[in-house]
């Protein structure tokens, strides 16, 4: 069931007054006949003292249940996660402040049975209620999460069938699913968990919304610190190198060694290094057709195989339409350049495989390579700022450049196996999909 406003809460909690006003009318009549009729004393008494109780009863409930203190006590709880949170989600939306969110968040909060927060693909942290079999890091299960990710908007859960837990002792029988959102685009989910489906009331879903709008608010936040910090850092090192400066020696040195030993070629050599360092010099932020990245990228390749000569293969497979999708410049040439650098051997051919394809809302540029490939514990740091040496512009400004153009959906993946090659996979996801 979805949340399209609180028209289902309001009928409920209508269906129950209009009980209550039937039950006191019940109990008004028999006290009112008991007055005027002969009636058993003991009736007498019992009405009496069940109108007496009904009527405490409803004062009570309603006191406790006025909207201004359900909105005071909802609001507290709230703001009280969401300074609590700050500072776990100005680090971004990952495992580790995923599980620590969802921890104070069920500490904070006393309807709740269990909390648990997704990105786009996984489950990413999980507490409370069936914590035991609720595992994190595994790909989302209930088809409602996945709705809410796909349009955009809340999702109220009301039987187990529909949180789709395959364990038949799993408590969880009712859930609320709000879209967690950067720049207006689903990033994950933020779930709610009750034992019941009598526990869902429209306050409850209020509530799970307006937390789900200030953890998106501090991601934002958390986006931003990270983009401004990266402007700066990119800022510098754009002035320092825009390209690698071991690549701009060796090719001045082999350009130098054909000078007598082919002076046409030599010259030749001259004017295409002039063009790309040009090229390199006044390029910004401006995004470019993924059609001239690549000939950006095959003018590269021009000097390292004068260098390399024919040890250096390249198999070129481009579809059309991907070659039309505007990119950020220089976010290919830096992969192709890792290729070489890192995965050329002693001796023998380096074989490059530069794929391009838009598939399922995303665009894919991939650089194989059959060279020394990447050792398996350096893989996992290979997107770290500074790592490894010569990268040229490093592959993590690659991902962080995509990431910032396009989102969380967008950056850089690389696998590897040591002695058989490597190979870096370039996503984006276009506009109008979801990432």
């Amino acid at each position: 069931m979805d949340h399209l406003g609180g028209k289902f809460f309001l009928g409920r909690s209508i269906l129950i007054d209009v009980l209550l006003l039937v039950t006191v009318t019940s109990v008004a009549s028999v006290a009112s006949v008991a007055l005027i009729a002969p009636v058993p004393r003991y009736v007498f008494v019992a009405a009496v003292i069940g109108l007496t109780l009904i009527a405490v009863t409803s004062l009570v409930a309603r006191l406790i249940t006025r909207p201004d203190r359900l909105r005071a006590k909802q609001s507290h709880e709230t703001l009280e996660i969401a300074n609590r949170s700050l500072a776990h989600l100005r680090r971004g939306l990952d495992g580790g402040t995923a599980d620590a969110v969802c921890r104070l968040v069920l500490e904070e909060t006393d309807s709740v049975a269990a909390v648990a927060i997704t990105d786009t693909e996984r489950i990413l942290g999980f507490a409370g209620v069936g914590e035991g079999h609720h595992t994190t890091g595994g790909p989302i299960r209930t088809r409602a999460t996945r709705d809410a990710i796909e349009h955009n908007e809340s999702r109220v859960l009301e039987s187990e069938d529909e949180i789709g837990c395959d364990r038949g002792d799993c408590p969880l029988r009712a859930a609320i699913v709000v879209p967690l959102r950067t720049r207006g685009r689903p990033v994950g989910t933020l779930k709610f968990y009750y034992t019941s489906p009598g526990q869902l009331n429209e306050t409850q879903v209020t509530m799970v919304e307006g937390l789900g709008e200030l953890l998106s608010t501090q991601l934002e936040l958390s986006e931003l610190d990270r983009q401004t910090e990266l402007a700066c850092r990119m800022e510098l090192q754009a002035l320092q190198a825009q390209i690698n400066p071991h690549f701009l020696f060796n090719t001045i040195n082999t350009i130098a060694s054909l000078v007598r030993t082919d002076p046409d070629e030599a010259r030749h050599l001259l004017r295409e290094f002039a063009t790309f360092y040009r090229r390199t010099l006044e390029s910004g932020e401006a995004l470019i057709p993924l059609e001239r990245e690549i000939e950006y990228v095959r003018s590269y390749l021009t000097f390292e195989r004068a260098r390399f000569s024919d040890r250096i293969v390249v198999e070129e497979r481009l579809q059309p339409a991907a070659m039309a999708v505007e990119v950020p410049a220089f976010v290919v040439q830096p992969l192709v350049e890792n290729a070489v650098q890192h995965g050329m051997r002693p001796r023998g051919s380096l074989h490059i495989g530069l794929e391009a394809e838009v598939l399922a809302g995303h665009l894919y540029v991939r650089v194989r390579d059959d060279g020394l490939g990447i050792a398996a514990e350096d893989l996992p740091r290979i997107l770290e700022p500074g790592f490894g040496k010569g990268l040229g512009i490093a592959l993590r400004n690659v991902d962080d450049r995509l990431k910032g153009h396009f989102g969380p959906g967008s950056g850089l993946s690389v696998t590897s196996e040591e002695g058989e090659g490597a190979t870096v996979t370039l996503s984006i996801a276009l506009e109008g999909e979801c990432a």
